[in-house]
């Protein structure tokens, strides 16, 4: 076995271009162990020495939650390419699917559920992803102008 490992994590809340209090204390458990960070525009990646690694890792998921992170999710790998591969593939199914476990199946939503997962799927960039919006309102079983619509309550 490798004594090298690569993680990928995502802290939320997260809004891109001010990643606030909780991805700031993540980060800079890494750095204070000389782990640089790679941030992503879905997930940020790190990767060195296993004992560093997952030291680093405990103190940023123990930071980011002291700092008002409300989920933190890791992904490991034996090499940092291992982890980008799947980046944007499987991205927007990925989001879908958490949503689901938070909200129950998509097909039992209401219109308010929709619009809320509409939200965040645009606060998680979601919709810069070619062809997104055509798949979210197939997941929801709308029509791709609701989701315009949804998007434009946003002010989108």
């Amino acid at each position: 076995m490798s004594n090298h490992l690569a993680v990928e994590f995502l802290i939320e809340p997260f809004t891109e271009g001010d990643p606030g209090a909780h991805v700031n204390a993540a980060l800079a458990a890494f750095a204070a162990r000389d782990i640089e960070v790679e941030m992503g525009p879905f997930a940020s990646t790190a990767e060195g020495p296993i004992e560093d690694l997952t030291q680093a890792m405990a103190e940023a998921f123990r930071a980011a939650i002291l700092a008002g992170a409300t989920s933190v999710r890791m992904q490991l790998a034996p090499e940092a390419t291992d982890l980008k591969a799947r980046d944007l593939h499987d991205a927007l199914p990925e989001m879908l699917r958490e949503l689901e476990a938070d909200h129950g199946p998509v097909q039992d939503w209401d219109r308010a559920t929709k619009q809320g997962a509409v939200r965040e799927l645009s606060d998680r960039g979601a919709f810069l992803l070619r062809g997104s919006i055509d798949d979210v309102a197939e997941a929801m079983g709308v029509s791709r102008i609701t989701i315009y619509n949804y998007l434009n309550a946003l002010g989108e």
